[in-house]
């Protein structure tokens, strides 16, 4: 038989014993203990179990005493019900101890900072920070990465489920590498704030204005090592450093919809195979590649980080923003990514 009871914090003995009492009430615990094959002691206990819980009622007025069992609907759902009861207390109590982490008296300047080395403890505090997020978090992303390479990250679209506010800021020549801007993209779409500067040497996350992690150095090879800042003037400066940061980045969005099928310029094509790619009209309107291209262009991406980045040729690059420059009706590269953003194309 299953473990019925098990969700209720029973277990398989007393699961064992209220199914076969179900099918055979008025059973002594001897005749219980026969049927089932369990030892007389463990039969007690199960039984002793079942009556604290209420699933069996004693009749001591018969001797030796007999067992009925409760009611399941009515039994099962009171047993139910007291459980949740519980983890709801439970929560609540979580609650106030995170609240409570938060925010903790802190002395001198010893309890304000705190070095996270290794990274399996850097990865396990990134974790928990994104998970204990009430309102924002801050991002800012530059190699070098602790793996290698950018790793999922999971926990940022748990947050934005939970109503999160994520902005991130990306060092431009990182979306470059293939399949990154696509990977960005697909965080966009699920509600991350994006944006990119053409150069930021910087990383640090921040959540909620309460708690920031830096690394120990900004040079170019990772050490494993992170600083953990609370609520002190340090952490202003962070907070301060980031939004004026945020202010000057390009944004990057993802299209709001499918490309234009069909919409190939017939020059760009004929001078690259791989032209079509990115070859729709802008008379109609900027289609995906045209938005990706126009992000990548205000982040300051040079021609060939773009093409490598798309998949196409640097020709190709080159001959798609000089038609998308003249259909802004601009001059240089910075009017058209201005224009571009005053029109929703970013």
């Amino acid at each position: 038989m299953e473990s019925l009871l098990e969700p209720v914090g029973l277990g398989a003995d007393e699961s064992l014993a209220y199914q076969y009492l179900l099918a055979r009430p008025r059973l002594t615990a001897t005749e219980l203990a026969d049927v089932l094959g369990m030892p007389a002691a463990r039969t007690r206990r199960a039984l002793a179990a079942l009556g604290e819980a209420g699933l069996v009622t004693r009749i001591a007025a018969t001797s030796p005493a007999r067992y009925t069992p409760a009611p399941p609907d009515l039994a099962i759902d009171g047993l139910a019900l007291r459980r949740q009861q519980e983890l709801e207390r439970l929560r609540a109590r979580a609650r106030e101890l995170t609240k409570e982490m938060a925010d903790p008296p802190r002395g001198g300047p010893s309890d304000l900072v705190e070095l996270v080395e290794g990274a399996p403890a850097v990865l396990q505090h990134l974790s928990r920070m994104q998970l204990s997020a009430q309102q924002e978090v801050c991002i800012v992303d530059c190699p070098p990465y602790l793996t290698g390479a950018p790793a999922d990250n999971p926990e940022e679209l748990q947050a934005l489920r939970r109503g999160v506010r994520y902005r991130a800021l990306y060092h431009a020549p990182c979306l470059a590498t293939p399949g990154r801007m696509e990977d960005v993209l697909s965080w966009v779409t699920a509600g991350e704030e994006a944006r990119a500067l053409p150069d930021v040497h910087l990383k640090m996350i921040i959540v909620d204005q309460q708690i920031a992690m830096i690394p120990l150095s900004f040079a170019e090879a990772e050490t494993g090592v992170r600083i953990l800042i609370h609520t002190s003037p340090l952490l202003s400066v962070l907070i301060t450093c980031f939004d004026l940061l945020w202010e000057q980045a390009a944004p990057l969005a993802a299209a709001p919809g499918p490309a234009n099928p069909g919409a190939a310029t017939a020059d760009l094509a004929a001078a690259d195979p791989g032209a079509a790619v990115i070859a729709g009209s802008p008379a109609s309107g900027p289609d995906d590649q045209d938005r990706e291209l126009l992000a990548m262009l205000a982040a300051g991406m040079k021609d060939r980080a773009m093409a490598r980045a798309l998949g196409v040729t640097e020709r190709t690059v080159t001959r798609r923003i000089t038609l998308l420059m003249r259909h802004l009706g601009s001059e240089t590269r910075f009017q058209a990514a201005l224009q571009a953003a005053r029109r929703g194309w970013l």
